[in-house]
């Protein structure tokens, strides 16, 4: 289907009734039908890619290759010598010491070793009774002293780019590995390189720094960018990795390929801070490549995670203070048809500790030894300048100020430098998700998930795929490209790679034909989530119609006004904004509001009626709600998530019996360590869909349960105390204004809701209702409010455990670090959160 152009800038200043006259009387575009084009799949829409692996073959397989390949690498021919490659030198015998004497010599980290020396000094209980020359004695051996503990600290930090046959024997050993591991090779886009070969040799000239910015999924994030920038002849760059796979033997290897150790978290440990900005500040001003994942840590949902700014910070400082002129910013997607770790993810969502990471252990793992873990396919968006970013922001910010903002004003604006910060976070993520490409497990598993049938028959498989690539197109999407394989083709080597995630029946002739279904959906919906950046507007449009279609009724019952399905999808946008990354452009959620109700009616999903009520088109009823159900079963499982992440927050409502000597004790406030809080929260929300009132099992993990709090926190709806430090561990309390109440009356509370006694009532109680609407009407699940009285008292359940597991109660929230000590109150006494039991 041919889409008409995205909707005018100017169309979308008119008012509301004046874009949906424009939607509803426009001719729908041109529809061609599917088997004009043949399979879908195979539509020509994307540049070949090139598969970098396929000159590395397995010596049992070809052993004369295998050797001559060797051979060819062992001597350095072609790419293989890796003599003249686009940037700055980086592979030559005291690289390290030189790069350290510079990090140690900057300006910026000799001022902050001076300050904490002057500090350290001045706090002294010695200081006024010692002569000038005491004192300056004394600061010298501080300044000394940091000097040496900076020294160590740069030398466990800075990477050890020394030798160029290193480099080339690691690059053989990984692409061997990568071989085997993804026996479908490693692909990259043709055009995409040769633009970032362009880029990079502009960058060269200007002694200038490329930043590659990619998405982290897996492990093997970190060896395909530097597999890739050897193959092409592009200056590897220093990437930045967690201390934690800083081990024997693999982690010096890692090191000397590139890798520049930091911790995990540093708090307020202000000289490791200055160190960081040192290192990051001489790379980027000799315009050395730079590597940083934008989300922090491992996506374990399969989507991308919101962006960390701790890293981006130091870079974005350095470009807005001029300390170096400009960089190229890199966005890098990594597509996996399989991700290795993704059952250890799923442990580790549901609540198990996690393990201390070890890339032996993922070698070794059995996916790994099975060599049928598919393809990567890593994809490039087009290169950027950042000052050149820098100063779009600042245009752009100039109608809310009397001038244009300079690059001086956002270095003394906090809230300026913050804006634009974000700003370039969220683009990043934005254009990784416009340069990112479908998988075919990525397909299958969208469409075993949005189905309402127990399975689906090969052939019905078959046609959902390729109905499901149309869409993806339409929405300005990729799919991953498999050459001249037909749909089938493509969907079996899917099915190969999924291996146990998708079970089969019938293929022994006891059906008419084989049977597919999701066996593991909670595995299958990190596959299906890597296509939910392209729907999730119109997901949430349907969602919202939903809310009028689930209450039953004929078509006329069913139709929704306007205004009414704004202001709802307005609401879940909202909610939502902490879990998907939308699409930008001008106009923001109104505007993709709008594109979507267009999308939607030029497919015939829904029709709009003069008095600007929408509804869903006879046309999709007839085709069984295909379209609608499509997006609908996309977004059910997060809003099952968020619902039940608010319905968990009755737990903290305080009891009676926490205050035996409190005259108002009903109106205390009940704090808990949110680590304490998550763990009983899983526990009730893995008995809430044991017990039918929860759908989808995935909306009880982890990520989604933070996400959601940090939403809560936001609204208001939650009070975290955090300390500065990190050594204490943060807790949680509801907000006061939004604290239920707990009936007097036993007999009336078991009258409501078993044996709970609190009042199904309040802000909190409005605001689960709120959110019920939007889940999915299941089984016993009619009548939302009675859902919420059920869970309600499961709920309560939880506060009794939380009780048993000694959290204490307080009337103020402030940790010992901060401005005032933590009061407890007179029922307990004690360390907050308390042992386990």
């Amino acid at each position: 289907m041919a889409r008409r152009n995205h909707l005018d800038v100017d169309l979308l200043r008119q008012d509301d009734s004046a874009i949906l006259e424009y939607i509803r009387t426009g001719p729908l575009p041109d529809v061609t039908s599917e088997d004009d084009h043949g399979s879908p799949y195979s539509l020509e829409t994307e540049p070949p890619t090139r598969n970098l692996t396929s000159d590395f073959t397995h010596f049992r397989d070809a052993p004369y290759t295998f050797l001559r390949n060797m051979g060819k690498h062992l001597v350095g021919t072609t790419y293989r010598s890796y003599e003249n490659y686009v940037g700055r030198d980086i592979l030559y015998a005291g690289f390290t010491e030189e790069m350290k004497a510079r990090v140690l010599r900057n300006e910026l980290l000799r001022n902050k070793i001076a300050s904490l020396a002057d500090r350290s000094v001045k706090e002294s209980p010695v200081w006024m009774r010692m002569s000038r020359l005491e004192q300056e004695d004394r600061r010298q051996l501080v300044v000394e002293w940091l000097e040496a503990v900076t020294s160590r600290l740069a030398d466990g930090m800075i990477c050890k780019f020394e030798s160029k046959k290193f480099i080339r024997l690691a690059y053989y050993i990984v692409m061997q590995i990568l071989g085997r591991t993804y026996n479908q090779g490693l692909h990259v886009n043709a055009e995409e390189i040769v633009k970032l070969k362009e880029i990079a040799m502009i960058a060269a000239k200007k002694n200038q720094s490329l930043i590659f910015l990619p998405c982290h999924r897996s492990h093997i994030d970190y060896v395909c960018m530097q597999a890739i920038c050897f193959r092409v002849g592009i200056s590897v760059p220093t990437v930045v990795a967690g201390d934690n796979l800083n081990m024997a033997v693999i982690g010096p290897a890692l090191n000397r390929l590139g890798a520049m150790w930091m911790r995990r978290s540093f708090g307020d440990d202000q000289l490791y801070s200055a160190l960081i900005q040192a290192y990051i500040d001489t790379l980027l001003a000799g315009g050395y490549n730079f590597e940083c994942f934008i989300e922090g840590g491992r996506s374990r949902l399969g989507k991308l995670l919101p962006p960390k700014f701790g890293i981006l910070k130091f870079i974005f400082d350095t470009v807005l203070s001029g300390r170096t002129e400009d960089c190229w910013i890199v966005p890098v997607s990594t597509q996996y048809d399989r991700v290795i770790e993704t059952e250890s993810y799923i442990s580790e969502l549901l609540g198990s500790e996690k393990k201390k990471e070890t890339l032996r252990d993922f070698f070794n793992a059995r996916e790994v030894l099975s060599l049928k873990m598919g393809r990567v396919d890593v994809r490039f968006h087009d290169p950027w300048s950042l000052r050149g970013f820098i100063n779009a922001q600042l245009e752009k910010l100039a109608p809310d100020a009397l001038r244009v903002p300079t690059f001086a004003d956002a270095v003394v604006n906090a809230d300026l430098r913050t804006r634009i910060l974000r700003s370039l976070g969220y683009q990043v993520l934005s254009d990784i998700n416009k340069a990112s490409v479908v998988m075919p497990t990525a397909l299958i598993g969208t469409v075993l998930l949005t189905l309402r049938g127990r399975g689906v028959g090969h052939s019905e498989l078959i046609r959902r795929v390729d109905w499901l690539c149309i869409r993806i197109r339409e929405r300005g999407g990729r799919v991953a490209d498999f050459g001249k394989l037909s749909t089938v083709q493509v969907v079996d080597r899917g099915l190969e790679v999924l291996g146990n995630l998708v079970g089969s029946s019938g293929g022994d002739g006891s059906l008419l034909e084989k049977t597919f279904y999701a066996e593991d959906r909670f595995q299958l919906s990190f596959y299906r989530n890597m296509v939910m950046h392209l729907f999730v507007s119109d997901s949430i449009v349907a969602v919202a119609m939903y809310t009028k279609i689930k209450q039953g009724g004929g078509p006329s019952m069913q139709r929704v006004p306007v205004k009414y399905l704004f202001e709802q999808c307005l609401w879940l946008s909202k909610l939502l904004a902490g879990e998907f990354v939308y699409i930008q452009q001008p106009g923001g959620i109104r505007a993709n509001f709008w594109e979507s109700v267009q999308l939607l009616r030029d497919q015939g999903v829904i029709s709009i009626s003069e008095d600007g009520c929408v509804e869903l088109s006879s046309e999709e009823r007839s085709r069984g709600r295909e379209f609608f159900d499509f997006y609908c079963f996309l977004l059910w499982p997060f809003c099952d998530g968020y619902w039940f992440a608010a319905a968990s927050l009755f737990a903290l409502t305080p009891m009676a019996s926490d205050f035996p000597d409190e005259a108002d004790s009903i109106n205390e406030t009940l704090w808990v360590e949110v680590k304490e809080f998550l763990e009983v929260a899983q526990v009730l929300g893995k008995t809430v869909y044991a017990q039918g009132d929860l759908s989808y099992f995935e909306a009880v993990n982890k990520e989604v349960l933070r996400s959601a709090f940090k939403e809560f926190e936001a609204e208001g709806i939650i009070v975290v105390r955090r300390s500065k430090s990190g050594r204490l561990p943060a807790i949680m309390s509801l907000s006061p204004e939004w604290l239920p109440r707990r009936y007097d009356d036993d007999a009336k509370a078991r009258s409501f809701s078993r044996a709970s006694r609190i009042r199904p009532e309040g802000r909190l109680w409005d605001y689960v209702e709120h959110v019920s609407i939007f889940r999915r009407e299941g089984k016993n699940r009619r009548d939302s409010a009675s859902v919420s009285m059920r869970v309600l008292a499961l709920a309560d359940d939880a506060g009794r455990k939380l009780k048993q597991r000694r959290i204490q109660t307080v009337e103020d929230a402030k940790h010992p670090e901060g401005d005032a000590l933590v009061k407890v109150s007179r029922a307990t006494r004690g360390r907050i959160g308390g042992p386990k039991l």
